[in-house]
């Protein structure tokens, strides 16, 4: 039988055995965050109510956009107040490249004065949302978009800002044998610029998460978890509905360089706030 002198020195040594263990998660815990773009009408409608909505069902981080200076048709000031307000942080917001779409605040056109603003707000990570069909091209294109990346990314950092991509599964459609995304990946500076991974379109794309991971250690810091239906037609689906193992993904989360992560629904059944609450239901009790 174990004395108790025996118990307490067993427990000691398994204690300081697991202060001692590296780190586990690579990203804090008590952060569940929300992309803005699942509930988009509603903050058009609403955006104080809509963030108090969010927060009440949970979520403790937002991802927002930006445009033409503002969040939401809110200025920078107004719309971290309201933020504070609601027990929210927001770590991240998305940006357009401006190549194709026009307007203030793109990554061509009014960048300076975005970084100071994102800064201002307490934002940690600018983030290239998505390309249009014009603005995509050929390889070659993808390098020359390397470069703006690049710039882009020294903007972002004399600012404390990380600069990010976000990817879709265009990236992936092979030219000449190579895929855009790698083009992107290979051509920019890892420390001006890191990706953030939609794990939908990845999965979409045919690529496995995982590997992409363990390829490009450290260049993932944000991610979209966003689940993908059992049906034909591969639809969004809420987080745990669909196919995709977060998991197993999320074992890799220190290898990624996992900060934040953001639930996204583009296209929710019904209500989106019903679709956002089971999520954030499913992630509380097999992710964090």
């Amino acid at each position: 039988m174990t004395s108790r002198r025996e118990f307490l020195k067993t427990s000691a040594l398994l204690s300081a055995g697991l202060l001692a263990a590296p780190k586990l998660f690579a990203y804090d815990k008590k952060y569940i965050g929300l992309q803005l773009y699942t509930v988009r009408d509603a903050m058009g409608k609403d955006v104080a109510g809509t963030l108090a909505k969010v927060a009440q069902i949970g979520y403790t981080s937002v991802e927002a956009s930006y445009s033409d200076g503002k969040y939401y048709n809110t200025e920078p000031k107004a719309f971290a107040e309201l933020l504070k307000k609601n027990g929210l942080i927001m770590p991240s917001a998305h940006y357009l490249l401006g190549e194709d779409m026009k307007g203030k605040g793109t990554i061509l056109d009014g960048w300076d004065k975005a970084a100071e603003d994102a800064a201002s707000v307490g934002q940690k990570y600018m983030v290239c949302a998505w390309l249009s069909p014009k603005e995509r091209g050929t390889l070659d294109h993808y390098k020359k978009l390397a470069e703006d990346f690049n710039k882009a990314g020294e903007t972002c950092k004399k600012n404390g800002i990380q600069f990010c991509y976000h990817n879709h599964d265009f990236e992936f459609i092979k030219e000449n044998g190579q895929y855009p995304y790698e083009i992107l990946l290979d051509n920019t500076d890892k420390n001006l610029v890191k990706m953030e991974i939609d794990l939908y379109w990845l999965t979409k794309a045919g690529q496995n998460p995982v590997e992409l991971i363990e390829k490009h250690p450290g260049r993932f810091p944000l991610w979209h978890v966003k689940d993908m239906d059992k049906t034909e037609k591969k639809m969004f689906t809420e987080v745990g509905n669909g196919v995709i193992d977060f998991k197993k993904i999320f074992e890799h989360n220190k290898t990624a360089g996992l900060k934040y992560f953001f639930v996204e629904q583009d296209i929710c059944p019904g209500d989106p706030f019903n679709s956002i609450t089971q999520s954030i239901t499913y992630i509380k009790k097999n992710l964090v």
